[in-house]
């Protein structure tokens, strides 16, 4: 294995790391956790056991991930990134005599980040749902419903003001509803068509 970790990080027995991924200092993997080639894990960061975090992923500093989180090729996760599992936690059982098991049960709720989506610095991302690919999830959100494909979402609660190109360029902005319209990216030419919120690259010839 060709990874290069860092050695005040902790990997657990059972952890999966592809080749050339990097893992900086005081990161805690969790057992059982898989993470792909070619990934950089930003210092003290924190990936629960199970977590399944496919190449070619960035994660910076200071990021949670909890467990039933997948995330998908491409993804960036950017600093002091919140993933969270339950929407109704408690500490302790109902009459306060033992603390609730960590591991995951009936209440908890997978998330999951599809392929190219960008999640900024210091966002909230809540569970049981999914956030599209090439989705942009603005610094500072806290996300409550999915986000599809390709949508910039910004806000708390977070909501969709733009389309974005696979490249990161806004294609167009969503003031009352999203446009029917065919677009071209000013900065790569990559053109989609959107409907009714929808949005699809469109192949080229």
């Amino acid at each position: 294995m060709s990874a290069k970790i860092h050695p005040t990080a902790i990997i657990e027995p059972g952890v999966e790391i592809g080749d050339r991924t990097a893992i900086w200092d005081s990161v805690h993997v969790r057992r059982s956790a898989v993470i792909g080639a070619d990934c950089i894990i930003g210092e003290k960061s924190y990936i629960a056991y199970g977590v399944k975090i496919a190449a070619l992923v960035k994660i910076n500093a200071f990021v949670y991930i909890c467990a039933a989180v997948t995330i998908e090729r491409g993804v960036m996760i950017s600093a002091g990134t919140v993933f969270t599992n339950d929407r109704f936690p408690r500490a302790a059982t109902r009459d306060l005599t033992a603390l609730r098991s960590s591991d995951p049960d009936e209440t908890t709720l997978p998330t999951l980040v599809r392929e190219g989506a960008t999640i900024g610095a210091n966002c909230t991302i809540g569970c049981g749902l999914e956030i599209g690919r090439y989705a942009m999830v603005g610094m500072g959100s806290v996300v409550t419903k999915p986000v599809p494909d390709y949508h910039l979402v910004v806000g708390n609660p977070a909501r969709s003001v733009g389309i974005v190109c696979a490249c990161g360029q806004i294609l167009a902005r969503l003031r009352e509803g999203a446009p029917e319209a065919r677009v071209s990216c000013p900065a790569c030419g990559e053109a989609y068509e959107i409907n009714r919120g929808r949005v699809a690259p469109l192949a080229t010839a």
